[in-house]
């Protein structure tokens, strides 16, 4: 396939003079894939309401009623929130006034559980009609399985502002992964193709070659996937991630698949390395997984003085992705692999994965 040439190319030329790269693991199901829908709404000339997502690199939105890597139900719930809106003669979110109701609209979509999460992100602290509003959408959707509402008030690009509250249901849903069920709240991270990151995730474990005697650490770990999975496989697994909230799932993650040897700290993952490297502990395996701006030099160079065997880091960024890479190198890790992963198909990007070796082992 063309795409799949396309991005190939990309990471054999970013990484030509580094280290040996993989052929491109392909998706089977290249559409409908995301099971994290977003919609930004506003209002059209004529009174109407518009709804779809941002043009690249503005805040122009691009309406449609379908596309063909998202979700099909999580489209039609998006749909219908905007019809009732329409009736309800509901008030939209104007981003040059920071007035109005009505300002964006986030779906996750489980298909292994059935389960599905809608959060209705306003921009004011009240909701005026909420719970028949809400009642609404169930009644229209029943497969719908919890309803959140998330205040934003922010002026920036953020989806979900600071406050959230469950309006129906338990406030989250399950998704599956190799055999474990992982609880996902509205804040949490997940991997938008479920298919390519069992994938993924069986990637990072390969590379790892985890002993039984080995101690595992996880950084970015959000919801705890990859720190639980590996976990499998090892004799400790630390889990370290910044945001609260994806802490108290990665805890409830750990009981709901009861994992032995796994704990999660809720911090700064440089300043936790910084600590441990301190107190003389030692990790045989560090994981990273950051957003797409990448880590630190500052990381890098916590984690070269904790002085793990192994660095397994995932990247959905190959620019940041390559320069990290380079500071790793200089900080005594050599690359030994990169394996691109094609989680994103019909879009430009792709999801990388590499193996560092420390040098004086």
């Amino acid at each position: 396939m063309y795409q799949l040439a396309v991005k190939q190319k990309r990471i054999d030329d970013l990484f030509r003079d580094v280290c040996p790269v993989r052929a491109i693991e392909p998706c089977e199901e290249p559409y409908y894939y995301r099971n994290k829908v977003h919609a930004a709404f506003k209002r059209g000339r004529g009174g109407s309401i518009i709804y779809g997502t941002y043009e690249k690199d503005s805040h122009r939105i691009v309406k449609h009623d379908k596309c063909l890597i998202e979700n099909k139900k999580a489209q039609q719930i998006i749909k219908t929130v905007a019809q009732i809106a329409a009736r309800r003669k509901m008030s939209i979110y104007n981003e040059k006034t920071g007035h109005g109701l009505l300002r964006r609209v986030l779906v996750r979509v489980s298909e292994a559980t059935g389960q599905i999460m809608v959060v209705i992100v306003v921009g004011s602290k009240y909701f005026t009609g909420k719970n028949s509003f809400v009642s609404e959408l169930v009644k229209i959707h029943p497969e719908i399985t919890t309803v959140l509402s998330n205040f934003n008030d922010r002026r920036d690009s953020m989806i979900l502002g600071s406050h959230t509250r469950v309006e129906y249901g338990k406030g989250y849903i399950e998704e599956c992964l190799l055999g474990r069920t992982f609880r996902v709240s509205a804040e949490s991270f997940l991997q938008v193709n479920t298919l390519q990151a069992e994938k993924l995730y069986s990637i990072v474990a390969d590379l790892a070659d985890i002993r039984t005697d080995h101690r595992i650490l996880d950084c970015y770990c959000g919801t705890g996937t990859i720190t639980i999975l590996l976990s499998s496989f090892c004799r400790e697994a630390t889990g370290v991630e910044l945001n609260p909230k994806a802490v108290e799932d990665a805890r409830k993650n750990k009981t709901r698949n009861k994992a032995e040897g796994v704990k999660f700290i809720c911090g700064d993952a440089t300043e936790f390395m910084e600590e441990r490297s301190q107190a003389k502990e030692r990790y045989d395996t560090v994981v990273i997984d950051p957003p797409r701006s990448g880590t630190t030099a500052r990381f890098i160079s916590a984690c070269a003085r904790l002085s793990p065997e192994k660095v397994v880091y995932v990247s959905c960024n190959p620019d940041t992705f390559l320069r990290d890479v380079r500071l790793f190198a200089k900080a005594g890790y050599k690359t030994e692999e990169v394996v691109p992963v094609d989680m994103f198909p019909w879009t430009t990007d792709v999801e990388c994965v590499v193996l560092l070796q420390r040098t004086d082992t």
